[in-house]
Order: C-alpha cells, then structure tokens, then sequence
C-alpha cells in the first residue's frame, strides 16, 4: 500500500516542456497514474517549465549545447522540490542524468518510424534535384546527404507546428517528423508517410515516453512502478547503452532500434559523418538480458569499424 497518495489539495506535479506534444505526453502520464490509483484528474497538477532548448530557435542544437537545453531547467526544477516528476521525450534525454536523479520508468513506446511530409509530393524519392528539405536533426540532415545529396538541407528548429508552419510558408518542399508525435497530436491531416527502419534507421529511442524522478523518492517509485512497460524499458536498455558508448551528445549523428523477438533482442545502429558521406551499421542479436551489453559492444564494433578520422569533425 502507497502511503500519502496525491490529492486535489496536495497534487502530484508533473514537469513538462510546453508544446502541444510535451503537454500531449504529460496528460497521457496523469491519465495512467489516476487510471492505476483510482484518483481524480485534480489529484496531479501540469508544470509547465520553459527550456534553453525552447527559447532559443535560431541556432542548431550542437551550437547551444546539445540534448541537456531540453532538460536541464526541468531537472533542476525537480532537484529543487517545485516539482515530483518529468516527462520528457526519450530521443531528447542525454544518457546521463543529473545527480540525485533517475530515469527508470517508460511509457508503451509509439510507432518508432519518422515520417516524410510534404504537400507536394509523397516520397523522398519523389523530390525534385536539388530541392530544399528542412530538418533540425543531425542524424536526419546526414541519413539524406547519404541517400540524395543532390538535396539542400535547411534548418528547420520549433516545435512540430512551427515546422509544419513554415512548410506551409514554403520555406522547404518537405520535412520529416516523428509518427509517434503525430499520433499522439491525432494529427491525421498532416500529409504524410512514413519510413520503414529498413530505409531510414530512425533515433535511438524515438517513440518512447520517459519519466523521471528523484532517486530518493520511493513514493514515486512504488507509484511510477505501476505505469512502466517492461517490454519498452528492455528495449531502451539496449539502444540507450548503445548512444552512450558511441557518443551522448547532439554532435554525432547515430541512429539504432531495438526489437524483441521472444526472449531475445534484436539490436541495429548506424552512425553517420554529418556531411553524409559515409555511414556504418552494425547489427547483432541475443537474449533481453543482455541487451545493454551487446549495446555496448556494438557500438565498440563500429568504432573499430571506423578508424581514425572518422570523427574528425568533432
């Protein structure tokens, strides 16, 4: 039994960026937790917290610090007591959390694919020679160097609207987004078509919903278990051992996925130069529990596979 369960006059806060999918995200992890406790929607309160991430818009990430802008305001936040938990979207989290914090509940994981999406044409192969994409991600900007480099690649930084926004306004023939964000936003309208992970390997994570915690707060914990989808943690063990072996940060472009195949664990990676000039996979398969192990060792194998000069850029 769960000692001093949240009420209307003592919520539960739940921390969260302000996006319609961040908020999107944050209700489905209220509406599980009230679902599980048999409590009232009032019972949890919605923090809205404002991240360097969201503020600045005019700079790719690598120039202004990589994944920790969309986590870094949260978390000191939740190490301050002015909130009880974060929900954040998983491709965003850096490997490491913060001290005093932990990262240890995942949400059932969405549709993993990134979507293409343009109002003119419905395929990448589709695209005029030399048309004009927009994309913020690393991993994205070099998986299509690698496919057409004849194509010029923009910056496209904002939340899902603003880029769809800006499609609209003609800045760039096409755009990729996440299936996952646009599910969860029913933002059936939206032109678009999704890409299989054979085609376009898609970010380590992508589709997952984490939640974090204090590391001392076992009310949390014992709440947060009730809600944790294994089968969504598994694979996240293995794909997140795999980033941080290879490189946490924003800078790199690396994409991975793993799938479950009955006990065991299906694991594929890639990682990219950022101009799209060369990319190297590696895949490897072995029983769930050792899923952050091969990760591990994955990632070892394509940097053996790499070689000096690979990473030069950095």
């Amino acid at each position: 039994m769960i000692q001093n369960l949240p009420t209307p006059q003592n919520p539960l806060k739940i921390g969260t960026r302000g996006s319609p999918l961040a908020l999107a995200q944050a209700y489905e992890t209220r509406d599980r937790l009230a679902r599980a406790f048999d409590l009232p929607i009032n019972a949890f309160e919605i923090v809205v917290i404002k991240t360097t991430g969201d503020k600045v818009q005019d700079r790719p990430l690598k120039e202004i610090g990589g994944k920790g802008l969309f986590t870094r305001e949260i978390e000191d936040d939740m190490l301050a007591g002015k909130i009880d938990i974060a929900v954040h979207s998983m491709k965003d989290m850096p490997t490491l959390q913060p001290a005093g914090l932990v990262l240890d509940t995942y949400l059932p994981r969405e549709d993993v694919r990134d979507a293409f999406i343009s109002p003119r044409v419905n395929r990448l192969e589709d695209l005029p020679q030399g048309a004009v994409v927009g994309t913020s991600s690393l991993r994205r900007k070099a998986q299509l160097k690698l496919r057409r480099p004849d194509l010029e690649v923009v910056e496209f930084r904002g939340n899902m609207q603003t880029r769809l926004r800006k499609l609209d306004e003609g800045v760039a023939e096409a755009t990729f987004l996440a299936m996952a964000g646009l599910n969860r936003l029913s933002m059936d309208h939206v032109p678009k078509s999704p890409i299989e992970a054979e085609t376009m390997l898609p970010a380590v994570a992508q589709g997952a919903i984490g939640i974090e915690r204090r590391m001392d707060d076992m009310r949390m914990a014992a709440m947060l278990e009730a809600i944790h989808d294994v089968p969504t943690g598994q694979r996240l063990a293995a794909e997140r051992a795999f980033l941080a072996a290879l490189d946490g940060s924003c800078e790199t472009p690396i994409a991975g996925l793993a799938v479950l195949l009955g006990g065991n664990i299906q694991l594929r990676g890639e990682v990219l130069r950022p101009d799209g000039s060369q990319a190297l996979n590696a895949a490897t398969e072995c029983l769930i529990e050792d899923g952050a192990k091969a990760g591990r060792e994955m990632a070892q194998d394509l940097l053996q596979q790499a070689g000096d000069g690979f990473f030069d850029w950095r």
